[in-house]
């Protein structure tokens, strides 16, 4: 069921991907009439000329599908954290930059020889890497390892304009983006690109707060399933009852089933307010599915 999941939503342009941790993201994004290469066998693979992904349905992966309050309003967000185990989901937790020798997992064979370099900045779930074939680019790396990142500056500093592959790697999988780097008062682009957060990297967080990853476990990958009111590339759009609905299912299978009483409470009005401090997941469902609610009103998926 887990493989079948993973596959439509690779399959979907209008999914996106995450991986990485609180501070240190790389997302993966691809257009609906974007060339892509894409394998659905045990290992899931999806690649374009901007980016790529690797997803690999290991048998203790577990999804856990959430809503959030979003800063709009009339809107919420969704995800599907894909967890393990803390023991089975570390990674290396380097806290220097190293080399670490050609990089023969890159999803496309042209990358394999390139020298991929940890960053140092990944936490316990996670590798934040660059990739590079550029002799500057390779000297530059190689200069700085032994250091913390933030420590050298003229890594820093050189490394943008540079612009090797980012490589966030997790034990399920990867993201690789190959745009380049935007500079320091830029944009990021549309597409694959990362973002890495000093300010959020000093909190030593794994996740953000609104991400309910179960204790025990770490999330090093998230799918973000087509949002009903969102783009892919974060535009609002039309209310889409379809999309509304394929995620209310996987809340009923893999979400907090308090969080969707609590928006049950919302729908059929039982309830003017859940406060108890007993109850805050349900809390937090009941103020989704008052935004949610406005949005069935004359809907096929009010029937959710």
């Amino acid at each position: 069921m887990l493989h079948e999941l993973l596959v439509d939503h690779i399959r979907d342009p209008h999914a996106s991907w995450a991986c990485g941790r609180f501070g240190a993201i790389a997302e993966f994004h691809r257009d609906p009439d974007e060339p892509a290469e894409i394998a659905t066998g045990p290992v899931i693979e999806a690649s374009t000329s901007r980016g790529a992904i690797r997803i690999e349905v290991l048998p203790e992966l577990r999804p856990v599908a959430y809503e959030t309050i979003s800063s709009c309003i009339e809107s919420w967000g969704q995800g599907v954290a894909l967890c393990l185990p803390r023991d089975e989901a570390a990674m290396s937790g380097r806290a220097v930059v190293t080399e670490l020798g050609p990089d023969h997992a890159a999803v496309r064979p042209q990358d394999r020889a390139a020298i991929l370099f940890d960053l140092g900045l990944g936490g316990e779930q996670a590798e934040v890497c660059v990739r590079a074939a550029d002799p500057e680019a390779i000297a530059l790396l190689r200069s700085a390892c032994g250091a913390a990142l933030m420590q050298s500056g003229a890594l820093m500093q050189r490394l943008p304009a540079l612009s090797p592959h980012r490589v966030f790697c997790c034990r399920m999988g990867r993201v690789e983006v190959y745009q380049p780097i935007p500079a320091p008062d830029g944009k990021s682009p549309e597409g694959p690109h990362t973002h890495v957060l000093p300010r959020l990297l000093a909190h030593g967080r794994l996740n953000a707060a609104t991400v309910p990853v179960p204790e025990g476990w770490l999330a090093g990958m998230t799918l973000f399933p087509a949002h009903p009111l969102l783009r892919a590339d974060g535009r609002p759009t039309a209310f889409d009852a379809a999309r509304y609905q394929a995620f209310q299912s996987l809340m009923t299978q893999f979400g907090d089933p308090a969080l969707v009483a609590g928006k049950q409470a919302a729908f059929t009005g039982s309830a003017d307010s859940v406060d108890d401090a007993d109850e805050r997941r349900q809390a937090l469902g009941f103020r989704i599915g008052q935004r949610q609610r406005r949005w069935l009103q004359g809907s096929d998926a009010a029937e959710s």
